[in-house]
């Protein structure tokens, strides 16, 4: 039983998109995956320019391309039927068509028929594997981070993936497990929890960050928020199923009530703090939080610094904003705290 696994390179396609902000997934691609991106491809009208060399899908074929990623979401998520001609195209010459989109790949005929003829592979993101488990709670080998969110759409991915790269480059062995669409691109595989029916969600958790290496750390992209009224469920699926040894909580500053429930107001931190540890406690006794990432992007400059050093004392943990100025404090963190578990453990 495998993770939705990616072939890499990949050729960006960005249909006639125009707006960057409907290109998230390609643009996202480039910035944390670009040594995996090979090249862009657009539709006539396309204006949308990523840094890679323009390639035809013969030229990408050449260039020893694996799967052509749509890096582009239209409204509805569906699949425009002036797609479907380079699509077809890009199957029939072997490429597998990716993407994480509303509607299914392989439910066009005109696809399906491609990627059979040429042995191709359709690649629905959204769709997690076949026959996942139930969970079991058995304690795994190897460290897990998990990020957990006071509402949804408040940066854990971002946060994950500056995590990891932020301790590879302090020589850690780590690495980021995604749980959502974009964050499988990314990464090249995972699984979607939101698309996992809910007596299976933390049996999925555990088969995305399974048995490793005592020095390893899984960074596990989180889903949702435990407050929220929605999307509470697949949260706490995830946490207990990746059973964290530490967690960050992921905030937007300014933010009051839950983006889209404006009955319900924000937790607190300290709230999400509390009840994270009371949840993750059944399958990680030792559970923590070893601190705050915060987008800020909503405040100036001057009031960044007082507002992250005000919560910093507050909560007596590294607040940061993880694009802005990394991960370090909160990795120090981290090892700081494993640290003093191992001591304990030699001194039983």
């Amino acid at each position: 039983m495998k993770t939705i696994e990616l072939r890499a390179p990949y050729l960006i396609f960005l249909g006639s998109e125009t707006r960057i902000t409907y290109a998230k997934t390609g643009a996202g691609l480039v910035e944390w995956r670009r040594e995996l991106c090979k090249g862009q491809i657009s539709l006539p009208g396309g204006t949308i320019d990523l840094g890679l060399p323009r390639l035809s899908i013969n030229e990408a074929v050449d260039a020893g391309i694996q799967s052509l990623v749509i890096g582009t979401a239209s409204v509805g998520g569906g699949i425009p039927d002036d797609w479907l001609e380079l699509l077809e195209e890009a199957a029939l010459a072997g490429l597998d068509i990716v993407a994480g989109v509303h509607y299914r790949l392989n439910g066009i005929d005109r696809l399906r028929r491609a990627a059979e003829k040429s042995g191709s592979r359709l690649v629905d993101v959204r769709v997690p594997p076949a026959t996942l488990p139930v969970g079991t709670g058995r304690k795994r080998s190897g460290k897990r981070l998990l990020m957990v969110g006071t509402d949804c759409a408040v940066g854990k991915k971002y946060t994950a993936l500056q995590m990891e790269k932020d301790m590879k480059r302090l020589g850690m062995n780590a690495d980021f497990r995604a749980s959502g669409q974009t964050g499988i691109m990314i990464a090249g595989q995972g699984i979607p929890i939101d698309s996992v029916v809910s007596d299976f969600v933390s049996g999925a958790a555990e088969l995305l960050s399974p048995d490793n290496t005592d020095d390893h750390w899984d960074v596990v992209e989180g889903q949702g928020g435990i407050f929220h009224p929605g999307y509470s469920a697949v949260s706490m699926g995830l946490l207990v199923g990746s059973q964290p040894d530490a967690f960050v909580v992921c905030h937007e500053a300014g933010r009051t009530h839950i983006e889209g429930w404006d009955d319900f107001k924000l937790p607190s931190i300290e709230e999400v703090i509390e009840r994270t540890i009371a949840i993750g406690s059944l399958t990680n006794p030792e559970i923590e939080c070893v601190g705050v990432s915060v987008n800020t992007s909503c405040l100036k400059a001057g009031e960044r610094e007082a507002y992250l050093a005000e919560l910093t004392t507050r909560l007596g943990l590294p607040c940061v904003d993880p694009l802005q100025e990394g991960t370090d404090s909160i990795i120090a963190r981290l090892n700081a705290v494993m640290a003093s578990r191992a001591q304990k453990l030699k001194s039983a």
